[in-house]
């Protein structure tokens, strides 16, 4: 049966709110029915209800790692995306939802054996229909305190004390004070770094490289850069996001920037536009965060990008105005890398960075991040951050890799979205062989359509 109508008052009462749901893999794997409306709505079809009546009732098999089987023993795959929500594909079909909650990021209450209303359309992006999935065994209930999105009204301060510290106790990276953030909030910054995040439990272990993709990647450059192969630079402007938690946006349009520009040999320079998925998106949580997977990929394929003119960025959750008129790029594939959420490592990472282009990776930002200048950054523990289960909370795209000269420390180049004064003209580098801060565990990929 379709989940009651309460669930509709919970999704819009919080709007652009990030959903405060915390749903673990094991939660998830296991037998669903799914029960969906007739198919016959298309793009924009709105599955916040009425919904109609059930014409088909589907059960499906998630398992590990990221399989699905239906009761005819058709097989699909399936993925997390992070706590918050799922996506099934199979039959020809896609399913994506998020699972059913009650509350806020004060305190909230997780039913991981039910979704709220999702999308189901077809791989051709027609013959769109709205679900609810039931899991056939139970699930406690999780309660959570989650992460308090309001805090205190007053002003980031920068704190040179920290800055001095960073400073003297290694030498692999640099620290320096950045006055201009001054202006924001304490609120200001935390969306700045990407918002509300859930750590991460029981995700399966990604799997070992293999004999082959060894001898590939040994094959590959010590040092590459997407912004300058051969002299040449594929890579779009940095962007500051401002006061707005919409790194995930700007991770996914750079992406699509950068492949258009690979795939086109620079004849397409787009500058696509942030605030159309901020304001517009079903799937986004505007500037309170949201996942690159599901704005690269399937916004991306279901809706997609129009250039920045159609609808200026403004760094805030105002109405959706995009003209739409305004053409629209699309992208024809969309997945984590290695198939699955958690699923890649490294040698996976280089070998689709140099094969396919930039590719957007998340990571988790502690509090000395916000001053980093210039070398090979990872984390110095200098306040009590420190979370085991994998969280990330900010996105940004992979642009390349190397080996310092000096030291034969291994690193990742990253392209962020502070604006260009900040680090090394707005990119940084990050250590690489380590999975610092977790950058190694949740890479993005989509393929433009030039």
């Amino acid at each position: 049966m379709l989940v009651p109508l309460v669930v509709l008052a919970v999704f819009t009462a919080y709007g652009h709110a990030d959903l405060p749901v915390t749903c673990y893999y094991e939660d998830i794997r296991g037998t669903w029915t799914f029960s969906e409306t007739e198919r016959l709505g298309d793009n924009t079809l709105d599955c916040e209800g009425p919904l109609g009546p059930v014409v088909y009732t589907n059960t499906f098999t998630l398992d590990f790692p990221n399989t699905v089987k239906d009761d005819l023993g058709n097989e699909g795959t399936w993925t997390m995306i992070s706590s918050q929500g799922f996506e099934v594909n199979i039959n020809e079909r896609s399913y994506f939802a998020f699972p059913y909650y009650e509350g806020n990021w004060i305190s909230s209450t997780s039913y991981c054996n039910r979704t709220l209303y999702g999308w189901s359309r077809d791989k051709t992006v027609r013959n769109w229909s709205c679900f609810s999935g039931e899991k056939t065994t139970a699930v406690p209930p999780r309660l959570s305190q989650g992460y308090k999105a309001i805090l205190p009204d007053q002003l980031y301060r920068e704190d040179q004390g920290l800055i001095n510290k960073i400073n003297s106790i290694q030498t692999s990276w640099t620290a320096k004070s950045y006055p201009e953030n001054e202006k924001y909030t304490l609120h200001d910054m935390f969306l700045r770094s990407g918002g509300p995040s859930n750590p991460q439990e029981s995700l399966p272990t990604p799997p070992v490289s293999s004999e082959e993709l060894l001898a590939r990647v040994s094959l590959l450059p010590e040092n590459f850069d997407w912004r300058n192969v051969s002299g040449v630079n594929y890579v779009s402007d940095v962007k500051d996001q401002a006061s707005c938690g919409s790194c995930y946006v700007f991770a996914s349009t750079a992406m699509i920037e950068a492949r258009l520009r690979i795939a086109t040999q620079n004849q397409r320079q787009d500058d696509f536009s942030e605030q159309d998925v901020v304001s517009c998106s079903a799937l986004s949580q505007g500037c309170d965060g949201g996942f690159k997977y599901l704005i690269a990929g399937r916004y991306a394929q279901d809706q997609g990008f129009v250039d920045s003119s159609c609808n200026e960025y403004t760094a805030t959750d105002e109405p959706c105005d995009t003209d739409q008129s305004c053409a629209r790029t699309y992208v024809s594939e969309y997945s984590f890398l290695g198939g699955y959420y958690g699923g890649s490592n490294e040698d996976m990472m280089i070998e689709a960075l140099v094969m396919n282009g930039p590719m957007g990776v998340s990571y988790y930002v502690y509090s000395d991040f916000y001053n980093y200048n210039g070398g090979i950054y990872h984390h110095t523990g200098l306040r009590n951050e420190f979370n085991p289960h994998l969280p990330t909370n900010h996105a940004v795209l992979l642009v390349g890799y190397g080996v310092e000269p000096t030291t034969g420390e291994k690193y990742w180049t990253c392209k962020n979205s502070w604006g260009a004064s900040w680090g090394e003209s707005g990119y940084f580098r990050i250590r690489r062989g380590t999975n610092e801060c977790n950058i190694g565990s949740f890479s993005v990929e989509a393929t433009p359509i030039p």
